[in-house]
């Protein structure tokens, strides 16, 4: 799949475009009557990589969340600052939950897992 179709007359930008009588896909120009079949039906595709770790959407703000529970019972192993908020969540790869600490320290926000 190409990225961008030109124009082979004008140099504009092809646009895709259905024809359903024939229930084929052409690639049209907007500025000219030029068309062309299109070899690949793909349009547009969008690949999604996720990481099998931690769960990094859930913990960009989790530390100032006021609904997350909070525990004095850890301490920081990056600052030493005696409150986390944690949670539970499910790890890829392994069966059962992870329990996630967020330190709750407004200059450091290392996070780690139990």
């Amino acid at each position: 799949m190409s990225a961008l179709k030109f124009c082979g007359q004008c140099n504009n930008m092809l646009y895709p475009q259905e024809d359903k009588e024939m229930r084929t896909l052409h690639y049209a120009c907007s500025a000219c009557e030029h068309k062309e079949v299109a070899t690949d039906t793909c349009v547009y595709k969008r690949v999604l990589r996720k990481s099998a770790g931690e769960p990094t959407d859930v913990l960009k703000d989790a530390a100032t969340d006021p609904t997350l529970p909070r525990t004095r019972s850890v301490r920081c192993y990056n600052c030493g600052y005696p409150e986390a908020a944690y949670f539970q969540a499910p790890t890829k790869g392994e069966q059962g939950l992870t329990l996630y600490f967020i330190c709750c320290s407004p200059t450091c926000g290392h996070r780690w897992r139990d």
